[in-house]
């Protein structure tokens, strides 16, 4: 997970540095923050399901039902979390950054949250 949550930032940069020679600063500057916006809350996410994992290893035996209801919730807890967190994040650059070139925020969200689905198909 955590190589999928590194090929984000990556195609971030990519991204942000495509801008930069297409449009200039307000491009990579527009583009680095919509692409951070969206990988970031995946690193926090992958941080937390580490996180769970690591806490849940030595009682794996005992748990049960109870133990997998746990794990199911704070997975759907962790994805809300993060969906809330990247909403949050692409409306404060929105309301904050006033020199944004929405064409190239699109399309680096769009690329990184692509680069989550072909990162998770091809492993």
């Amino acid at each position: 997970m955590f190589r999928v949550v590194a090929a984000q930032f990556v195609t971030c940069l990519v991204v942000a540095a495509g801008a930069w020679m297409i449009g200039g600063d307000r491009a990579a500057v527009s583009s680095l923050l919509g692409g951070l916006a969206c990988a970031l809350p995946n690193g926090l996410f992958a941080l937390n399901l580490a996180r769970l994992g690591h806490l849940s290893q030595p009682r794996a035996q005992g748990n049960g039902s109870r133990g997998a209801a746990a794990h199911a919730l704070a997975l759907l807890v962790g994805e809300f979390v993060k969906v809330v967190l990247t909403i949050g994040l692409l409306a404060l650059i929105a309301w904050t950054y006033k020199d944004v070139v929405w064409l190239a925020l699109i399309v680096a969200v769009i690329a990184v949250l692509f680069m989550q689905a072909a990162a998770l198909a091809w492993r």
